[in-house]
Order: C-alpha cells, then structure tokens, then sequence
C-alpha cells in the first residue's frame, strides 16, 4: 500500500511538472498578447484597403496617408528582417505619405507619369501574428500591369508590417515593401522603361 501511495504521489508531482512546464512554454504564466478574431479581420481590412488607396489615388492620396499613425512610415528594403539602416525610400508623415501614393496637396498626378504607379496591387498570404506593442504582419506582393502591359504580372517581394490600435482602429506604424528582386523588375530595374 505504501508503494502504491508512493508511486500515485510521484505520478500527481509528474503530472503538475508537466502542466507547469506547458504553461511555460505557452506563456500561460505571464500575460500573452492576444488578438481577437475581430483583431484580425480589421488587420485584414486595412491591408485591403492599402492596395486599393495606393492603386486609385483615392482622395488625392490622403486616404493611403490615413492607414498609417501620425508617424507612421513606409520604405523599402531589398530582403526580409533588413534593419532600418539598411532600408531606403523612407517616407514618413502624412503629406509625406500622400504623394509616395501618387497624390498630395494638389491632388493626383496621372499614373503614366509616375514610375511605379498605374498598377494593380494584389496582397496575398498574409499572416499576422500579436506583439506586445500591437502586431506584425508579412504578405506577398503581385503587382498586374507593369510595364503599362495589362496583363503583366510581376511578384514584387512582399511586406513586412507593424500595426498598432489606435482611437481610429488598426493602423500600419510601419510597412516595408521587400523587394529582393527590384534590381531585375520590369517596373523598377534594369528592364524599366525610363
């Protein structure tokens, strides 16, 4: 009976160590951040409506402006995880913001005039994950129409995204377009119509 006392005692002091241990692991034991699904679905929305703001011009550029905090930036880096010194094309503030999406003060510039622009953004896979600070994100990048070709399609890298919540919901803090392949782009490289 002692024996069976015993080892039922070392299996319930087994069985604790092991969901301590789990809960470790999974941060049960110190505060996790968390996204709601709302969280994501907003996060989602946000991203969707980027691509349509930067492809249309909407409101002279101020609403691409308006999905970034008051010091939210945008850049681009040529691979995934760069640091920010190692990142060019650093736009940042609101006005700032309006004219990279093709816009500003005076309105829309007509997209044939501006490299880059006259595209269509498609952002795919995109997963999001919670930070302490809000969350991050990474997509892919499909941009239809370079090279004034409708029907021209070139994988154009992806993002890598901050986003924190705001009084007005999500909004990027930053977003970088990683771009590995930029040097050889039919739109921006050594194949770009100038």
């Amino acid at each position: 009976m002692t024996r069976y006392r015993t080892s039922i005692g070392l299996i319930g002091m087994l069985v604790i160590g092991c969901v301590q241990a789990q809960q470790v692991g999974t941060g049960q034991n110190s505060p996790a951040p968390r996204l709601t699904p709302q969280d994501y679905i907003d996060i989602q929305q946000l991203a969707a409506r980027y691509a349509f703001a930067i492809d249309n011009c909407t409101n002279g550029g101020y609403d691409y402006a308006d999905l970034y905090t008051a010091d939210g930036e945008f850049s681009v880096a040529e691979q995934w995880g760069a640091s920010s010194d190692q990142r060019r094309f650093h736009t940042q503030g609101r006005d700032a913001l309006a004219v990279a999406a093709g816009g500003g003060k005076e309105g829309c510039r007509d997209p044939k005039t501006l490299m880059g622009y006259g595209i269509s953004h498609i952002v795919t896979n995109h997963v999001i994950a919670p930070t302490a600070t809000g969350a991050e994100g990474k997509s892919y990048l499909l941009a239809i129409g370079v090279g004034g070709q409708p029907t021209q399609i070139e994988v154009q890298g992806g993002y890598e995204d901050v986003y924190v919540k705001t009084p007005d919901g999500w909004r990027f803090r930053s977003r970088v377009h990683v771009f590995p392949n930029i040097a050889e782009s039919v739109q921006f490289g050594s194949g770009a119509s100038r």
